[in-house]
């Protein structure tokens, strides 16, 4: 015999054994391998897993302000809805997404979210021209004045005293208004909630938008009805549907 022939064919059997390793008896198939977490770029992922349960499945009908609402997203810019997702909203329920604010996002992942929320469901022109209030108030409310405010704009909805009426809920109950900022308030009454029927600024009056200034002073007002004590509650009832995330 050539004395290479014994190498060869060890060098033979360790090649065998070397690919039928990959068919032993209990070894997992070849298959798609588990992305990590931080991995996931996909926004329909990255949404389902953080933002639908309070924002709805496509960006509306959640408990929480609507995503997908094209006045929504003509109010608010990329930064601002950037630092929200990011960060949260101190004293509301809405908690911070990003790892710098203790969430399990990257800051490409929270990217990913707030440029695919505005390619998707953004809708330039939507408006027709008009042009809302911003989403920060340019000057404070003055609770008296959000008085009449309320008085002209909402009443005829949500009843004189602000607790409800045949058309809408109470919106001076003091779990809503725990649970809400003032910020909450103000996208509230700009925005509304188009999927439950509830008017913009422009509709609560037909023909007479609300200016800056009165979208300030009734939230002033709504503001001042908020209970002091956190423990006081208002007898059950029908109660509007609370915005306290942005």
């Amino acid at each position: 015999m050539n004395r290479r022939t014994p190498n060869l064919v060890v060098i033979t059997f360790v090649a065998m054994a070397a690919t039928g390793c990959a068919h032993l008896p209990g070894r997992p198939a070849p298959g798609p391998e588990v992305m990590r977490p931080e991995d996931v770029v996909d926004f329909r992922a990255l949404y389902g897993q953080n933002c639908s349960a309070c924002h709805g499945p496509e960006g509306e009908g959640g408990a929480a302000v609507s995503l997908a609402d094209p006045t929504y997203l003509s109010i608010i810019d990329d930064a601002t809805l950037r630092t929200i997702t990011a960060n949260g909203i101190p004293g509301s329920m809405m908690p911070g997404f990003a790892r710098s604010a203790g969430g399990t996002l990257t800051d490409r992942q929270v990217d990913v979210l707030v440029q695919q929320m505005r390619a998707r469901w953004a809708k330039p022109g939507a408006l027709g021209g008009a042009a809302p209030p911003p989403y920060k108030a340019d000057l404070p409310g003055d609770a008296q004045r959000g008085a009449g405010v309320y008085s002209t704009f909402c009443a005829s909805c949500h009843g004189p005293d602000g607790k409800g009426a045949a058309k809408a809920g109470s919106i001076v109950d003091a779990a809503y208004l725990a649970l809400v900022s003032d910020q909450a308030l103000r996208t509230a009454v700009i925005v509304a909630r188009p999927d439950f029927g509830a008017p913009d600024w422009r509709n609560d009056l037909p023909g007479r938008p609300m200016t800056d200034q009165e979208v300030s002073d009734v939230v002033a007002w709504l503001a001042g009805q908020r209970p002091q004590d956190p423990d006081v509650s208002n007898p059950p009832g029908q109660v509007a549907t609370a915005q306290g995330k942005e």
